[in-house]
């Protein structure tokens, strides 16, 4: 097959590991920059330019859309489906999964346990706020935040006003969570694969750090799921449509607790953490679909 990895640096560990298993399967593995397609849209007849050529050959793609070029990333991913072009993750799925708001509440529906969370209109009634998740310390979450970026730690009624004010002042949209006191810093990674969780590792905060984000320092290790982490993690995947994503929860005192739903999840820390080849499962996952259409 003919697969196409959207990515804007083919030096990243999981661009790289996806072309590396891909190859080895025998398909000829192509990295383009989605910000370099050109979309060409005419009647019946959709197509995308880059470079020198027109993309009309690809069989599949693997789109590894960050989160600062959602919008046009996902509209060469829409235009890759307009051709009949097989991808491990559409662009409503990736566009869904980029807005925390939208997506607890399509969790929330789903039957998904969260953490409390308040969303508002620059209320100025901080006290009320913060009531109706169960009183401070809370977390303050930018809705288009990534790795970490744009999550606060608030431990009182006074640092949550002020962090919201900033926020208001700056019209940034934020969601407010209850703080989780018994994940101890830590939180879940699942990598789940067309609906199965594939891998998942524990990461663990460093020293004083809430956010246990890998980027900012924090430690990981391999980690087998209990029943009701694997149900929520493959609930997740189903609810937001993502066959392919990495899900992340909290274990707390009333079972795990959804934290995110990623689109585009790295492999690097999951892959050194579990010894799993999950860059090869990705890939059989395109193989298993493309013999189905």
């Amino acid at each position: 097959m003919n697969i196409v990895i959207l990515s804007r640096n083919a030096n990243l560990y999981s661009t790289d590991r996806l072309r590396e298993e891909g190859e080895k399967r025998g398909h000829k593995m192509e990295i383009i920059d989605p910000l370099k397609c050109d979309i060409i849209i005419e009647k019946e007849k959709p197509t995308i330019y880059y470079k020198d050529r027109y993309l009309d050959y690809v069989d599949a793609i693997i789109p590894r859309i960050g989160a600062s070029v959602t919008f046009y990333g996902c509209a060469v991913v829409r235009q890759f489906e307009m051709m009949g072009v097989f991808t491990i993750c559409t662009s409503d799925a990736i566009q869904r999964s980029r807005d925390k708001l939208r997506s607890f509440q399509r969790l929330s529906k789903a039957g998904i346990g969260m953490p409390k969370t308040v969303f508002t209109n620059y209320s100025r009634d901080v006290e009320e706020v913060i009531e109706h998740v169960g009183g401070t310390p809370v977390i303050i979450k930018l809705l288009e935040g990534t790795q970490g970026l744009g999550v606060v730690l608030a431990e009182t009624k006074n640092a949550a006003e002020s962090v919201l004010e900033a926020f208001n002042g700056l019209q940034a949209r934020v969601i407010v969570q209850e703080y989780i006191k018994e994940a101890g810093g830590a939180d879940l990674r699942a990598l789940v694969v067309d609906g199965q969780v594939v891998g998942a590792m524990k990461r663990q905060g460093k020293d004083g750090e809430f956010r246990s984000n890998l980027h900012r320092g924090g430690s990981a290790k391999v980690l087998k799921l209990d029943h009701n982490e694997l149900k929520l993690a493959m609930n997740a995947s189903r609810a937001l449509k993502l066959p392919v994503c990495g899900v992340d929860m909290l274990q707390s005192s009333r079972g795990p607790l959804i934290l995110e739903v990623n689109s585009t999840p790295g492999l690097e820390g999951i892959e050194g953490a579990t010894g799993r080849n999950i860059a090869k499962s990705i890939i059989h996952f395109i193989e298993r679909n493309k013999r189905e259409s």
